[in-house]
């Protein structure tokens, strides 16, 4: 959520970031909420004149009293009675400010870094690197979903009986590679310092708005309305949860974690070829990095993290490309993101893997999460990478190290994690 103080200093800033985010009528909500802004701070300001009035008055009763000036006590008393009255009716005014400015800024994306290119969608979108050997698959090979079948590694249709469309079962030596996948990522993130947690699969209301998913505006998230709850679409929701309403030591910073878990998205409106096999799922499994950063390292801490998503993608063998993402292709709560894209031969065309976001203070602002700086309490920035997610990692390395036989070649890097080194059909 923006910061009303940052937009009160600097609105122009405000509506520039919100149009470059193709956000209509940026200007006119700004101004709302100034005035929004002005009208609570000129009434919150009345109610401490108020209060005072009316403290003293009351303490000048007694003394009035004493005194036989039973007419100014008397008056006193009024004084005393129509200020508490009158800073009631304004706290409910100041209370239904609040709601309304609470209301507008939920509505808001976070405003884009400096850094960002501006656009509209993912063809804006710049290409920052290339790594990695790039080749064209021959003309027998097959895209991940013909290969999977005729190994029996993972089955979609057995998936679609037992929930729906875009829920798979790993099968055999297909389980056991997704496995190896997951704690290759762990032993990774754990060896470049993360600590590992391991969250609960469902987050409640308040989770939900922390970071940015709630109020779900394009209907991504699974719900379970009779206990108010929802499936969790990345690690990163109950991981960045844990420290709402906490105070970090400064000293700390940053705050490292990583965590495995399924992950549930909706994908509505997600239809066509793109989205066949393991390009596009309802249910998914997904490592991901997740940072609490002192604001003047965030950006440094965000180079880090990419860096350690693409030495992932380097020791699987897989090529790959760095985007920076343009300010209409974000994500709703993000500053700055880079998107990790692996080359499909058999596709012929690129998968996202990972997406490593800075929210700056987005999220710390609902989360209430400030380390404290010099005796004051001061937002944290956050930020998050999947580190990988797995889906499009094993549809690529299914498709690009597939043999003449239909047999698949396992990088020598996950050797130690499996008793085969091929999958074959067994």
């Amino acid at each position: 959520m923006l910061e009303i103080k940052k937009i009160r200093e600097d609105a122009d800033r405000f509506v520039k970031g919100l149009v470059a985010r193709g956000f209509v009528d940026a200007e006119a909500t700004i101004q709302r909420l100034t005035e929004i802004d002005r009208k609570r701070r000129e009434k919150t300001h009345a109610m401490q004149q108020l209060q005072a009035e009316g403290k003293q008055a009351a303490k000048s009763i007694g003394a009035l009293l004493k005194e036989g000036k039973k007419e100014e006590a008397e008056a006193a008393k009024r004084v005393s009675a129509e200020s508490k009255s009158r800073i009631k009716e304004i706290e409910e005014e100041v209370r239904n400010l609040d709601k309304e400015q609470k209301e507008i800024l939920y509505t808001l994306p976070n405003i884009p870094h400096s850094s960002v290119p501006v656009g509209q969608t993912e063809t804006d979108n710049l290409e920052v690197s290339r790594h990695g050997e790039f080749k064209e698959a021959p003309e027998w090979a097959l895209p991940h979903w013909e290969l999977a079948r005729e190994l029996d590694i993972i089955d979609w249709e057995l998936g679609a009986k037992v929930t729906g469309a875009g829920f798979p079962v790993y099968k055999g030596q297909g389980a056991k590679f997704l496995r190896a996948l997951i704690q290759f990522f762990l032993d990774e993130a754990e060896a470049a310092g993360y600590t590992e947690m391991v969250p609960p699969l469902l987050i409640n209301e308040a989770s939900g708005y922390g970071t940015g998913q709630l109020p779900d505006k394009e209907g991504q998230m699974y719900e379970v309305p009779l206990d108010g709850l929802y499936l969790i679409p990345t690690a990163e929701v109950p991981i960045t949860n844990l420290y709402r309403d906490v105070i970090v030591d400064s000293e700390g910073l940053p705050i490292r974690n990583c965590g495995y878990t399924p992950c549930f998205r909706r994908e509505a409106g997600s239809y066509g070829a793109h989205v066949r096999g393991l390009n596009r799922l309802h249910q998914f499994d997904k490592v991901e990095i997740v940072e609490i950063a002192h604001p003047e390292e965030s950006y440094k801490r965000l180079e880090v993290m990419l860096g350690h998503a693409r030495g992932l993608l380097d020791k699987l063998g897989l090529p790959h490309r760095v985007l920076l993402l343009c300010t209409g292709d974000m994500g709703f709560t993000s500053a700055k993101t880079y998107d990790l894209e692996v080359y499909s031969g058999a596709q012929k065309r690129w998968l996202e893997v990972s997406s490593v976001s800075n929210f700056e203070t987005y999220q710390a602002n609902r989360l209430m999460l400030r380390f404290r700086r010099e005796k004051k309490n001061q937002l944290a920035h956050t930020l998050n990478g999947s580190a990988l997610a797995l889906p499009r990692v094993m549809a690529a390395l299914i498709e690009n190290n597939q043999n003449p036989d239909g047999s698949i070649n396992i990088p020598e890097v996950l050797h130690p994690y499996l008793r085969f080194t091929k999958l074959t059909k067994q």
